[in-house]
């Protein structure tokens, strides 16, 4: 990191902070002088376009919200808004989640498509394939204030000072567990051990717990946290492999425990939506997911959400560490036709991002904390008592990027996007392979990866 230490300092952020003090500080950041570089047009106000065919067409893809509430704003109110504001068509087209990677990996070959493409997860993989979007990190900062660390560590790439996407979001990762079932065995789910210890009990009384092992996006981000509960990373803060340890170990043991004492063979074969099903069809005790599982209780099925729980992830022997459910990454293809309009929409969305976590109902949290005012009184005003206030702490003291203590970066997004993290748990979980054979396969697997993003100058 000292290579990078005088762009790290250019964009204000401190190199002499230790790891425990970022993490504690929850936002990192920077301020940097807006060289004037986007167009400069009125964030509100009487639309200066009302005809109906408009000069330019912007393309933006990205999911299919899990709290369509979103969905409706976004499509129908703000784009529209901001389109009339800039003539612009705004074209948006939504796919499930897990057809992302692959579609981005399909534009990218066609070098066609959309101008902005929203990803779930950083895709380091792809910095060749977008532009810089540093001016737009910019004008946002100058506007609104620092950039969360996790943002920062999730889209910057201190090895070729390059920003390779834009942290529009980040989704908090509690727990969901049923206050009923969790009182009729006498335990709380503080820590993995308490989960562990009332696995059992809950599957005997028809309530399994429910942790995904399984190549999808849920139980990737589970399995990572959970080692990192354990002391246990897939990289350390140098971008060197990392997986082979006695952490890793005791993390794979804590979740073969689990699934043998309180779990079924169905967490093998489960897709991101499988533990929201699970959990809102009053079988699951136990979920680690975003808020759209207790959102989806509210509107369905009043009685169990007034029984969940919301809280932060279990604390490990090491610490209580999570990471992001997941992380809203706009990016501008290099190809894009639009890349002037597409800067201007994406600094404009997330400089009046209060409309954005409104009507996701708290499920989109800013990469940029300024950019929403004061939104820990949002979320104590929320009338289901309180009951979010939770995500604050969450945000600020148990949320990492993906690939912590390091940046994310393009081996770490490999790792994630071929599923080898639920691989090498699901093997030990099904007794394949036991846990030191496994983590020893695991860093097998990871070394080449690395080396070979290494050699190519990414990390």
């Amino acid at each position: 990191m000292a290579e990078n230490d005088d762009e790290l300092e250019e964009l204000g952020i401190s190199t002499s902070l230790t790891r425990r003090q970022l993490v504690r500080r929850g936002l990192g950041g920077f301020l940097v002088a807006y060289a004037g570089a986007l167009p400069k047009v009125a964030a509100a106000g009487v639309p200066k376009y009302v005809h109906k065919h408009y000069k330019n067409t912007l393309k933006i893809i990205q999911w299919s919200h899990f709290v369509p509430a979103y969905d409706v704003w976004f499509d129908k109110t703000y784009t529209k808004n901001w389109g009339a504001k800039h003539d612009t068509d705004v074209q948006v087209d939504h796919i499930a989640l897990a057809q992302l990677p692959a579609r981005a990996q399909a534009e990218v070959a066609a070098q066609s498509g959309h101008d902005i493409f929203g990803h779930l997860s950083p895709q380091a993989g792809l910095e060749d394939q977008v532009i810089n979007h540093k001016e737009i990190i910019q004008e946002v900062t100058r506007k609104v204030g620092k950039v969360s660390q996790v943002g920062f560590k999730s889209c910057y790439n201190p090895k070729t000072r390059k920003w390779h996407g834009f942290p529009e979001n980040y989704v908090p990762d509690p727990i969901h567990f049923r206050k009923d079932l969790w009182n009729q065995v006498g335990i709380k789910p503080s820590t993995w051990d308490d989960v562990r210890r009332a696995a059992p009990k809950l599957k005997a009384l028809g309530h399994p717990v429910g942790l995904g092992m399984s190549n999808e996006l849920d139980s990737n981000m589970l399995l990572i946290a959970l080692m990192q509960c354990f002391g246990a990373f897939i990289q350390n803060a140098q971008a060197r492999p990392a997986i082979n340890s006695k952490h890793t170990i005791e993390a794979l043991k804590m979740m073969r425990d689990i699934y043998k004492r309180g779990m079924t063979n169905e967490v093998f074969a489960w897709t991101a939506a499988s533990n929201n099903q699970g959990y809102l069809s009053g079988r699951l005790s136990l979920a680690v997911n975003a808020i759209s599982i207790i959102r989806s209780a509210e509107d369905a099925n009043p009685a169990l959400a007034q029984n969940t729980s919301v809280a932060p992830i279990p604390r490990g022997p090491v610490q209580r560490l999570g990471l992001e459910h997941v992380m809203g990454v706009y990016t501008i293809w290099k190809f894009s036709k639009q890349k002037t309009l597409a800067k201007r929409f994406i600094a404009d969305l997330e400089m009046n991002y209060q409309g954005a976590f409104k009507n996701s109902k708290f499920y989109n949290f800013p990469a940029f904390r300024g950019a929403v005012h004061d939104y820990a009184r949002q979320l104590a005003a929320d009338p289901h008592k309180g009951k979010y206030n939770v995500l604050d702490l969450i945000a600020r003291k148990y949320t990492v990027n993906l690939g912590y203590p390091g940046f994310s970066n393009a081996a770490v997004d490999e790792i994630f996007n071929t599923w080898l993290v639920p691989q090498m748990f699901a093997q030990v979980a099904q007794g394949k392979m036991t846990p030191a054979d496994a983590a020893s396969a695991a860093l097998h697997e990871f070394k080449p990866i690395f080396a070979k993003w290494r050699g190519r100058g990414k990390i």
